[in-house]
């Protein structure tokens, strides 16, 4: 006996409600893009420069008691947030203390970071500094630039891809969900103003291959049935697809799921904002190869007076049970 998260010969109709779907998400990608040009983003240190030091103590946090010890410095914009966790002991308080970049050092001096120490240390002399990061101006400004690019290129390189493999349509349709996803995962950081560093933009390359690789299941089972029925209105032909791969989708999407939600429960903080990202982006893509890839592919229509079957389309994941 075999799990079936989606009933044999399912039928449901995905473009009903078509046009509701892309307002919806256009909706959202408007929301997203207006946080962002009014509030923007929470850079980490990687992309805005300073120190990030970890510190961890037996005593509770007293946010203002830690400013009031590092006031003498004259540091600047200091950001001072204690970390919450399951897993940290019962004695065990942690924060997290950011420091502008100084002006004019391209590296935080050693100096700077003992003093900051030193003065911490006034509070609980036990108090222990298991990490500490720090990142230039001109290094963090290089990191934003590298980041866009990595990103642009990914989806270009997507781009070119799905073109030669399919009809210029689906390449269309494949890089408008692509953009996106790309867009509603900025978004959701800047509206919750969740810190946004490297490990995001990993996230969200990691994001960009997990959606396409759902929209290049779902198109490569669309090119099969144009071929296998010529004379079905190109909405059904979807529909049909869609159906017929809704199984593997969902239970990728599930199994998937359950890794990344075991991480944010017990992964630690460290790590949470870039699995938040990966939780967010596999919602956003299996939403977006279904409802998004397909709806513009609906819209802009497909070639369908092919004179030769290709025999090896739509066979590669011909053997998955639906």
């Amino acid at each position: 006996m075999r799990l079936r998260l989606v009933r044999q010969g399912t039928k449901i109709d995905f473009f009903q409600r078509a046009r509701v779907w892309l307002g919806i998400s256009l909706v959202m990608m408007v929301i997203a893009f207006g946080s962002f040009l009014i509030q923007g983003l929470n850079f980490g240190i990687d992309f805005q420069g300073g120190t990030s030091i970890r510190t961890q103590s037996e005593q509770p946090v007293d946010t203002a008691a830690y400013r009031a010890a590092l006031e003498p410095l004259d540091l600047g914009d200091v950001s001072i947030t204690e970390v919450f966790d399951p897993n940290f002991d019962e004695n065990q308080h942690v924060a997290m203390v950011r420091i502008q970049a100084q002006e004019g050092d391209e590296r935080i001096a050693t100096e700077t970071i003992q003093s900051i120490q030193s003065a911490l240390q006034t509070i609980d002399p036990a108090m222990t500094f298991p990490s500490v990061e720090s990142v230039g101006p001109k290094v963090s400004g290089e990191l934003i630039q590298t980041a866009a690019i990595a990103v642009a290129l990914a989806v270009l390189a997507i781009l070119a891809y799905i073109w030669l493999r399919f009809e210029w349509q689906f390449a269309v349709g494949a890089v408008l969900a692509l953009t996106h996803d790309v867009i509603l995962t900025i978004g959701i950081f800047s509206e919750l103003q969740i810190k946004f560093d490297l490990a995001i933009i990993a996230a969200l390359l990691t994001i960009v291959g997990y959606s396409i690789n759902d929209t290049v299941i779902v198109f490569d089972r669309v090119r099969e049935n144009l071929r296998k029925y010529k004379k079905m209105d190109l909405k059904e032909v979807l529909n049909l697809s869609i159906n017929e791969t809704l199984s593997r989708t969902i239970m990728t999407s599930v199994t998937t799921l359950l890794a990344l939600v075991s991480l944010f429960v017990l992964g630690g903080d460290v790590i949470r904002g870039f699995v938040f990202a990966m939780i967010w982006g596999v919602l956003i893509g299996t939403y977006s190869s279904i409802f998004v890839a397909s709806a513009i592919l609906l819209v802009l229509g497909v070639k369908r007076d092919w004179s030769k079957k290709d025999p090896s389309a739509g066979t590669r994941y011909g053997h998955i049970d639906t």
